[in-house]
């Protein structure tokens, strides 16, 4: 009976494991920050946004949907991911992709798992 139970209990932390790994594709909905400015999702700081032209506020990629670009995992296991918005427009108008840590950004809402 014990050997069942522990079975169960492996698969079943086996089968959260796997729901929480993201691929290259992936579609990601980008949240609201957690404070004034995003911790865990690399947009740039909201002065350097001013210098570029562009409005002080990240409110317009709240909303926005972006796809998974590349998945790299650190030696310390933490996941780096690189996005590009699904629109094809850039960040910002001018940033090609951003970077973020995955794990921090999920847990914190910056990062959401997009719903079809």
């Amino acid at each position: 009976m014990k050997s069942i139970l522990i079975l169960f209990l492996a698969l079943f932390s086996f089968s959260i494991q796997a729901q929480d790994t993201v691929k290259e594709g992936d579609v990601l909905l980008i949240g609201k920050a957690s404070g004034e400015t995003y911790s865990h999702v690399d947009f740039p700081r909201l002065n350097t946004l001013v210098k570029r032209g562009s409005v002080a506020s990240y409110k317009n990629v709240v909303g926005e949907l972006a796809v998974v670009e590349s998945v790299t995992k650190n030696k310390d296991n933490t996941v780096k991911i690189t996005l590009k918005l699904k629109s094809g427009k850039k960040f910002f108008n001018y940033l090609n992709s951003v970077s973020a840590d995955y794990d921090k950004a999920i847990a914190s809402g910056e990062l959401k798992q997009a719903a079809y």
